[in-house]
């Protein structure tokens, strides 16, 4: 093309240049304004979150009107009715424990556990779960209603914590309404988290620490703390104790307890005078990797989300297993199937070596049962069933921790190591005393199967027709 014929083209170009300039200009300005206007809607929506509390009664026990407010955490609080969902040892779904473990009918023989033990579902469904459980009955205190529902904060509050548990569970069916929910770790006026039961703050008072002065992260978990707890009720007044005077580990549990010569129930097979852990989640954690990284509780169990430009904690709490991305994948960078994985192999450790205590445990207690028969007094078996007693206490303090010892890997093996060793130390110990008897043989321990099978055994124990265990002289 020569010059004459380019000079031609780019007068013939002119006009459509400039419209093309135009339109390209108009198009900037409207995608700006886009921009503009959706970076303006999102820092109005971040800035509700900072914008003064909306007015909820002191004791509004109801989440529903605090999803009036709050409609974003409300409608992950109410995806807990799902009780469906499953991990490998965990979930929401109400998998039975007996039925799964036949094991765990003689480790509880004679006490309520025996006869109703099943996963917790998730907190919407605290009150209907409670009150169905067989493990409830017309002796039962209403210091059981305790971690169950915000309605709680409010009858305390009115008669006073001491009165409260000294009630019966079926006085307060009527007052105790709406499941676990936002009062129980909201300031209704501030919205702060805040600690509405009483023996967490008694807990650290004992220790000499003021709760006031914990951090907002450490809130994070220890409203929490409030309820997945080792606990037990003291004294005739029934009032709800944490066992922490002496520590969070094992060990200082199994020294406040004996000090105070303590029992929940004296064992159906072997007599021996029992403690049961009750779900010691928040101690666990306390010896874990996490709780030294000061990470907490919510930051797995109800990790932060954004919704329109809003970042909330994620009410719906669950397994962080079934929420990888929003939990483990924020500070571990592999994919998430490369951390279930690692999660899952953990956790079937710790389910191996508990299943090796459960092993022990159960033969010691039909061991001891063997003496009895064979005519020892409890003077000889003072020391078994005292070694029984701490074994089972070892292995529930992992087996009755949510999270099958994920929570502190390493101290859960070591405590499972201690309960498996201590519960073969019994077993050695009932040979010598059945030798001293004149019995030299193996004790035939009966079928425990399965659960239907165990529930009948233990029965037999309980009416004092038990089997016999011994072979011949």
């Amino acid at each position: 093309m020569s010059e004459s014929d380019k000079l031609n083209f780019m007068e013939k170009m002119k006009p459509w240049m400039g419209w093309l300039v135009f339109g390209s200009t108009m198009l900037g300005v409207f995608l700006l304004g886009l921009l503009a206007a959706s970076i303006m809607e999102r820092r109005q929506e971040a800035a509700r979150l900072y914008q003064a509390p909306v007015n909820i009664a002191d004791n509004e026990s109801d989440s529903a009107v605090w999803g009036q407010h709050y409609p974003r955490q409300y409608d992950r609080y109410k995806k807990m009715s799902d009780s469906e969902t499953k991990t490998k040892y965990g979930g929401a779904y109400p998998r039975d424990y007996l039925e799964e473990t036949s094991a765990n009918v003689i480790l509880f023989a004679g006490y309520g556990f025996s006869q109703d033990y099943l996963q917790a579902r998730g907190h919407i469904y605290a009150i209907e779960d409670v009150t169905q459980t067989k493990r409830v009955n017309e002796k039962t205190p209403a210091t059981c209603w305790t971690c169950k529902s915000p309605d709680v904060p409010r009858l305390m509050a009115q008669m006073g914590p001491e009165k409260f548990y000294a009630k019966n569970f079926n006085e307060l069916k009527n007052e105790i309404t709406h499941p676990i929910g936002c009062l129980d770790c909201h300031d209704p006026k501030t919205m702060g988290l805040r600690i509405s039961r009483p023996a967490l703050v008694e807990a650290y008072e004992r220790q000499g620490k003021d709760i006031a002065q914990a951090t907002h992260q450490e809130m994070r978990s220890l409203v929490c703390a409030q309820c997945h707890v080792e606990y037990y009720f003291k004294g005739e007044g029934k009032s709800l104790t944490f066992p922490w005077d002496e520590g969070m580990a094992i060990a200082d549990f199994e020294k406040y307890y004996n000090d105070r010569d303590f029992k929940d129930w004296t064992h159906a097979i072997s007599k021996a005078p029992m403690v049961k852990m009750q779900h010691p989640d928040y101690e666990v954690y306390s010896m874990g990797i996490h709780s030294y990284r000061n990470v907490s509780c919510a930051d797995c169990h109800m990790p932060y989300r954004t919704e329109g430009g809003e970042k909330i904690t994620d009410h719906y709490v669950q397994s962080p297993l079934l929420n990888i991305a929003n939990s483990c994948a924020v500070c571990h960078r592999w994919g998430e199937s490369e951390i279930h994985a690692r999660v899952e192999k953990i956790q079937d450790k710790n389910s191996q070596a508990r299943k090796m205590a459960e092993h022990n445990i159960t033969r010691a207690h039909f061991d001891i049962a063997a003496c009895m028969q064979a005519g020892a007094n409890d003077r000889e078996l003072k020391e078994v069933r005292a070694l029984v007693r701490r074994a089972q206490m070892y292995w529930d303090y992992v087996a009755a921790n949510n999270g099958m010892g994920f929570h502190a890997p390493q101290e859960c093996q070591r405590v499972l190591g201690m309960a498996a060793s201590s519960a073969q130390e019994v077993r050695v110990i009932c040979a010598r005393i059945l030798a001293k008897h004149g019995y030299l043989g193996q004790v035939r321990y009966p079928d425990f199967g399965s659960k239907e099978k165990s529930q009948k055994l233990i029965q037999l124990f309980i009416k004092n027709k038990p089997p016999l265990l011994l072979t011949k002289k």
